[in-house]
C-alpha cells in the first residue's frame, strides 16, 4: 500500500475533524457553564436554607425570652423538616432528644452559645441517615435556641439539577457536532472544488482549468490566488513551448549549413576550398553553441543559478568592458563607473552586461565608440550606430526578434531578451531608446544597497 493511501486511512476528513473539534469545544464550554450553574444553584439553595433558619430563629427567640416554651410539634421530624430546641447553660434540652427518636441531637458548641461564650453559627450534621443543618443563636441569659432543618430535599434537588445539566450539556454537544459537520461540509465546498481542480491538473497536466468561488472571503481570495498561479503556470508553459518552437526554427539554418559543409568535405576540394569550408563549419558550430546557451539561459526564467549575494556591480561592468575590448578590438569602449553594491547573482549580472556591450558593439560602425556609464545604480550603454526605429522599439526585448538592419548580422535575437529576464530576476526592468545625435541607448537601473 502506498504512503498516500496509508495517510488517507490515518487521517479523517477535514470536515469530520472540524465537527469533532467543534463538538469538543462546545462540550468544554457547556461543561464549564453547567458546572458554574450547578455551583450557583447550590449556593443559592444554601442561602435560602440559611435565611429560612434565621427567620425561624427570629420568630421563636422572642417567645423563649418571654418565658414561653417552644411551640409544640416543631420537632415532629418525620412530618415536618423543622425542629426548634432550647438549650440551657447546664446542658438540658427542651424537648429532650431521648424523648423522641426523631429529634436531632444537640450539635457541639450549643452549650457555649447558651453561656454566652460563642456567637450564632450554622452546623451541618446527620441523624438516622438524614442530613440536617442547624442554626444556633442566643435566646436570653443562659439559653440558646437550635433551629434544625432537613436538607435531603435540597440534596435531591441538586442531584436532579446536576442530571438535567449533564443531559442538556450532552445534547448541546451532540447538536453542535451535527451542526458543525453540516457547517463544515457547506463551508468546505470551495476547498473541495479547489482540491478536485488541483487533482485534475495533476492528472492531466493541463493548467487551463480554473476554480470559481463567489464572494470576497478568504476562500474566494485563495481561489483567486490559485487561479492567478494557474495563469502564470499556463503562461510559463506557453513560453517554454514557444522557446522550443522558436529555437527549433532558428537551429534549422546552422544545421542546414553544417550538413551542407559536411557534405562538401566528402568531395575532393582544393586546399583553399577546404579552408573556407572549415572556417564556415567553425563559425556555424560557434553560432549554434551560442544559440543553445542562450536558450538554456532563457529556460531558467526568473530562477537564479546561484545564491544572491552583495556584489560590486562596478567591478563586474569593468571586467565585462575589458573582455569586450579584447573581443571587439575595432570598437573603443569608454567606461565611467561609480562604486556600486547590489544584491544579485554575479554570473547572471555578468551575462546581462556582456550582452548589452556585445549588442552595442555589433551595431557600432568601425571606430565608433561605445559609452558605458554606471551612476547611482543605473547602467547605461550607448552606441553610435543607426539606433532603433519606431517600429522596432516595442519588440527590442522580445525573444528571437531581429530588426531588418540586424538580419544580416550574426546572432540569434536572444541577447536583449536575456538582459530583460536577468533584470526581472533582480527586481528591475531594462529600457531601450535612442540617444540625441544618433545611436541606441539601453538602461537598467538596479536597486543599490550602498
Amino acid at each position: 500500500m502506498s504512503e498516500a493511501r496509508r495517510g488517507e486511512r490515518r487521517h479523517a476528513p477535514l470536515r469530520l475533524r472540524l465537527a469533532v473539534a467543534t463538538a469538543l469545544a462546545v462540550a468544554a464550554v457547556a461543561a464549564g457553564v453547567c458546572w458554574a450553574a450547578y455551583i450557583a444553584v447550590g449556593q443559592q439553595l444554601g442561602r435560602e436554607l440559611n435565611l429560612g433558619l434565621i427567620r425561624e430563629s427570629n420568630r421563636v427567640v422572642p417567645q423563649i425570652r418571654a418565658g414561653a416554651a417552644p411551640p409544640g410539634g416543631e420537632c415532629a421530624w418525620l412530618g415536618s423538616p423543622d425542629c426548634v430546641q432550647v438549650i440551657r447553660s447546664d446542658g438540658t434540652v427542651t424537648p429532650a432528644p431521648a424523648s423522641d427518636p426523631y429529634v436531632p441531637p444537640v450539635v457541639p458548641g450549643a452549650v457555649a452559645v447558651a453561656r454566652g461564650e460563642r456567637g450564632a453559627y450554622f452546623s451541618d450534621s446527620a441523624f438516622h441517615g438524614l442530613p440536617f443543618r442547624s442554626y444556633l443563636a442566643p435566646a436570653g441569659p443562659g439559653r440558646a435556641v437550635q433551629v434544625s432543618m432537613r436538607t435531603d430535599s435540597i440534596q435531591h434537588s441538586e442531584r436532579r439539577i446536576a442530571v438535567a445539566l449533564v443531559v442538556i450539556g450532552a445534547a448541546g454537544a451532540v447538536l453542535a457536532a451535527v451542526l458543525g459537520y453540516a457547517v463544515a461540509r457547506t463551508g468546505l465546498r470551495p476547498v473541495a472544488r479547489l482540491t478536485r481542480t488541483a487533482e485534475t491538473i495533476a492528472a492531466t497536466r493541463d493548467p487551463r482549468h480554473r476554480i470559481e468561488v463567489p464572494g470576497r472571503d478568504e476562500l474566494s481570495r485563495l481561489a483567486g490566488s490559485f487561479n492567478v498561479m494557474l495563469g502564470e503556470l499556463e503562461q510559463a508553459l506557453d513560453a517554454r513551448r514557444q522557446i522550443v518552437a522558436d529555437a527549433s526554427h532558428e537551429l534549422r539554418t546552422p544545421l542546414t549549413g553544417l550538413r551542407t559543409n559536411i557534405a562538401l568535405l566528402s568531395h575532393e576540394l582544393t586546399g583553399e576550398q577546404r579552408q573556407r569550408v572549415n572556417g564556415a563549419l567553425s563559425a556555424q558550430i560557434t553560432e549554434m553553441s551560442g544559440l543553445v546557451d542562450d536558450v538554456i539561459e532563457l529556460a531558467r526564467g526568473d530562477e537564479t543559478s546561484g545564491e544572491p549575494e552583495d556584489v560590486r556591480l562596478d567591478e563586474i561592468v569593468g571586467h565585462c568592458a575589458a573582455a569586450a575590448r579584447r573581443h571587439w578590438p575595432a570598437t573603443p569602449f569608454s567606461a565611467e563607473l561609480e562604486p556600486c553594491v547590489v544584491r544579485g547573482v554575479p554570473a547572471r549580472l555578468a551575462r546581462a552586461v556582456t550582452n548589452l556591450l556585445g549588442n552595442a558593439a555589433k551595431f557600432s560602425p568601425p571606430g565608433a565608440g561605445v559609452e558605458v556609464r554606471l551612476v547611482d545604480g543605473e547602467l547605461t550603454v550607448r552606441d553610435h550606430g543607426p539606433g532603433f526605429t519606431e517600429d522596432d522599439l516595442p519588440y527590442v526585448f522580445d525573444r528571437f526578434y531581429r530588426s531588418q538592419s540586424a538580419r544580416g548580422l550574426p546572432g540569434s535575437g536572444l541577447g536583449l531578451a536575456i538582459v530583460q529576464q536577468v533584470a526581472h530576476a533582480h527586481g528591475t526592468t531594462a529600457e531601450a531608446g535612442n540617444a540625441p545625435g544618433g545611436g541606441a541607448v539601453l538602461r537598467v537601473r538596479f536597486p543599490v544597497l550602498r
